[in-house]
């Protein structure tokens, strides 16, 4: 187990500390509270727990904890889907020694892969690991991105390393970059969640932190969610302001594989009409 005692208890911390007594219907009467948020007494009469009880959850004590009381806490914090899982993957974290834990290589894609991304000739996409790696690629990203994946060494071809410590990824993401940044962040943390054991990820997460001073801001945030869809908004060198929409697709049959990404634009609209010209003028 991966410090799993201290991590739990620093969510929990941080969870807490984010809601006011009036949020949650408890009154409020002006005194200066000591620290941020709910008292320990307060959560714990929520969540129908003794408020010794709760103390030894934030402890890490977490001894014969019942699924029943995680989820009182849960609802009591007010957790989100996602914060939910990662406080069941705190709170139960998987057996040491799991190949997908462990394994500190980068996972080899399929052939078949290989074939999808080269097929999608008009679609921008890659295929990336739990660790954000970027595994296999095809032309139309690397024309969107401005990136020769090729050329990066596999250490710096990961979106965490490009997002943070790239001045050309941070410019094309321009504006939206504080945004997609606390995203990836907070999916790393889940990631993290789901595969305490995973050696290289720790050190990818360490490293982030002494590399990058906005990620280690972020990853002290304790927030979690999964990237699944939205849009992005680009300030492209070649086609300007852009808005591209990206889908996060799980891939479920390899081990360390986690989604292909993918992104389009509606067909009328003026980004589609600009991306085509660029993927053909690429053609020709």
């Amino acid at each position: 187990m991966v410090d799993s005692t201290q991590k739990i208890g620093e969510f929990l911390v941080s969870r807490r500390a984010r809601l006011r007594p009036e949020d949650v219907g408890i009154p409020f009467f002006g005194t200066r509270r000591r620290v941020p948020g709910l008292r320990r007494e307060e959560l714990a009469q929520l969540a129908g727990v003794s408020a010794d009880y709760y103390a030894r959850l934030e402890q890490g004590r977490l001894d014969n904890v019942s699924p029943a009381v995680l989820d009182a806490v849960a609802n009591a914090l007010r957790l989100s889907a996602d914060e939910r899982t990662h406080l069941f993957n705190l709170a139960r974290p998987p057996r040491p020694g799991r190949p997908a834990d462990s394994d500190g290589g980068r996972p080899v894609l399929r052939p078949a892969l290989h074939a999808l991304l080269d097929a999608m000739t008009h679609v921008p996409a890659y295929i990336v690991g739990h660790r954000t790696d970027i595994l296999g690629w095809n032309r139309a990203a690397e024309l969107l991105f401005g990136i020769d994946f090729a050329e990066l060494p596999p250490e710096r071809r990961n979106w965490t390393h490009l997002l943070f410590l790239d001045p050309d990824i941070r410019a094309l993401f321009a504006d939206d970059q504080p945004v997609i940044a606390r995203q990836v962040a907070s999916d790393l943390r889940m990631r993290h969640s789901h595969r305490p054991n995973d050696q290289a990820l720790r050190e990818l997460i360490g490293h982030m932190r002494h590399a990058s001073t906005q990620f280690d801001e972020l990853w002290a945030s304790h927030d979690v969610t999964e990237v699944a869809y939205g849009t992005y908004h680009f300030r492209h060198p070649r086609l300007g302001a852009i808005e591209v929409d990206y889908e996060f697709m799980p891939l479920v049959a390899d081990s360390g594989v986690r989604a292909l990404v993918t992104y389009t634009a509606p067909p009328d609209s003026v980004t589609a009409q600009t991306l085509r010209a660029l993927l053909v003028s690429d053609e020709g």
